[in-house]
């Protein structure tokens, strides 16, 4: 079996709290407006929502199981059967195992980036960083499919954002090129109380004439502002701050993220905690047309010592953490396919999960973990995982690829992040060969290659 030479470990809790970014880009709202309308870019309504898996989830303990495997690779998990024959996955799913036709399941990506945001950056925006970097600090130098979404869409003239991260956005992949206005509008954890993302409160009725006052007080400074300026160079600010006016007043934005116009039936359905109400508002989201939805699924809640997928042996127990995180991700899945096959929105939204890579084949054994017990766990391994995969008008209920009889690499169809890409910007209807021009003048196109998976086309 390959080694993996440039994996240091776990990352610590500390390390995983202190990397963030800020939702805007520290942009003003009429700043956004005004760079994507000069991209003139119409929109459409087609939209993909990522469960975003980061720490690499082992393709052996949730799509990939291999129970004659020898003791030391089979791991804690048994398959169970789902109601496609041949399609069997992880005891712990058994609601996703009951809706399989209605989803496919890849078993065959691969690429070669061990280091967590190295494979981050490859998945995401299908280019392999320049100079990987084994500390796991690397930052893209290419926007993700957000954000490419983003800038390709343009503006809502209902003034929703056109990529959304529920909770969180990835935090390595940055616009770049694309410029700040592409990034993710971040809300927030919609499971807490009261949820309501920032920066988009609705100014209540009680509070109109202080919201009118206000704008009127901004025109009196952007006139001040105008008769200043010798060279009308602020022409048509006025435009953009009336937009940004018109989304924090817009009772269409208001309404898509307003959980609770959901009945209590269907907030139960998809589970009270962060992932479910991440499901539930990114279906809320993507029915109104948003083009993107990041998912951040690493800890199912801040208090959590599994604060990633991230499962050495040195950090958590295996079995331990997947007993916390697949319940959870199980109904929050499920909970979201069965509702978007339900409603009619199979061709109009597309699912995707997945993380960066999967986890070393051998198990491994540590003395003392995170929590000062002994556990089993695995380390990074890019050459083979898994990804679920739903809706987007594709053929489901299907197998994609096979791996040996370790989960070690792939022996049938192979797929890299640039062709599950493809198949991504497809459903998007965005050409995967558009060129953008880089900060040295240079066209850089969408994928470098790449094709959509023909087994789900």
């Amino acid at each position: 079996m390959k080694q993996q030479l440039n994996c240091l470990g776990p990352a610590t809790r500390r390390e995983f709290m202190r990397i963030g970014a800020l939702a805007l880009g520290g942009m003003t709202l009429p700043d956004v407006l005004a760079s994507r309308a000069a991209a003139g870019q119409s929109h459409s309504e087609t939209s993909v929502i990522l469960f975003w898996m980061w720490g690499g989830p082992s393709q052996l303990e949730t799509y990939d199981l291999k129970p004659n495997a020898p003791t030391d690779y089979r791991g804690p998990f048994r398959p169970i059967a789902t109601n496609i024959p041949g399609m069997d996955i992880c005891e712990h799913l058994p609601l996703q195992a009951k809706i399989a036709d209605k989803f496919s399941i890849i078993r065959s990506l691969h690429h070669e980036m061990s280091a967590h945001n190295d494979g981050s950056i490859e998945v995401l925006t299908g280019k392999t960083p320049t100079v990987p970097d084994v500390t796991s600090q690397a930052r893209s130098e290419h926007p993700d499919f957000g954000m490419i979404a983003a800038r390709m869409r343009g503006p809502r003239p209902d003034g929703l954002p056109q990529y959304v991260g529920a909770h969180k956005a990835p935090f390595m992949t940055q616009p770049q090129y694309l410029g700040l206005s592409s990034k993710a509008f971040e809300t927030g954890d919609p499971s807490v109380k009261d949820f309501s993302p920032p920066n988009l409160k609705l100014i209540a009725d009680t509070d109109n004439n202080r919201f009118i006052e206000r704008r009127s007080l901004v025109s009196q400074l952007d006139r001040y502002r105008r008769d200043l300026d010798l060279n009308g160079s602020l022409d048509g600010i006025d435009q953009f701050r009336g937009a940004a006016f018109d989304i924090l007043s817009s009772t269409s934005v208001a309404a898509a993220f307003d959980l609770k116009q959901e009945p209590d039936s269907v907030r139960e359905r998809y589970g009270s905690h962060r992932w479910g109400q991440s499901c539930l508002l990114a279906r809320r989201l993507a029915e109104a047309g948003v083009a993107v939805i990041n998912i951040d699924a690493t800890a199912t809640n801040d208090k959590s010592p599994h604060f990633s997928w991230d499962d050495h042996a040195a950090a958590f127990d295996l079995g331990v953490a997947n007993c916390e995180r697949l319940p959870q991700m199980d109904q929050a899945l499920s909970a979201l396919i069965g509702e978007i096959f339900e409603r009619g929105l199979d061709r109009k939204i597309l699912v995707l999960a997945c993380g960066e890579f999967g986890r070393t084949p051998r198990l491994g054994f540590a003395q003392t973990n995170f929590q000062g017990q002994p556990s089993y766990g695995r380390d990074h391994w890019p050459q083979a995982f898994s990804a679920l995969i739903s809706g987007g008008g594709l053929r489901m209920g299907q197998v994609v690829g096979a791996t040996n009889s370790k989960a070690e690499y792939p022996t049938q169809s192979p797929v890299t992040p640039q062709d599950l890409l493809a198949t991504v910007y497809r459903h998007l209807g965005i050409d995967a060969a558009h060129n953008f021009i880089n900060f040295a003048g240079r066209p850089v196109p969408i994928l470098p290659f790449g094709d959509p998976i023909k087994e789900l086309i």
